[in-house]
């Protein structure tokens, strides 16, 4: 359902550690890489996001929660 997408984590999610967060993107068939740019389509953000945050809103890329990729899958599952 992620398939052909790129994210970046950055901070702490409430619920899944990062490494989880990268086994469920990757499960669903998305890309996980550690930088930002005009390539990432998303970045997660959890708490204390840092730098990337910055980045990506500086190239416009849509920024989620950990609620908002579970909803991000479930939505293109249904597709």
């Amino acid at each position: 359902s992620l398939s052909g997408l790129t994210f970046v984590i950055t901070g702490t999610l409430p619920t899944l550690s990062r490494k989880e967060a990268t086994e469920f993107i990757e499960h669903h068939g998305g890309r996980v890489t550690s930088t930002v740019t005009r390539s990432t389509d998303y970045l997660v953000a959890g708490e204390s996001p840092g730098s990337k945050l910055d980045r990506a809103r500086e190239l416009g890329i849509t920024v989620l929660d950990e609620a908002g990729l579970f909803e991000l899958a479930r939505t293109r599952t249904a597709e």
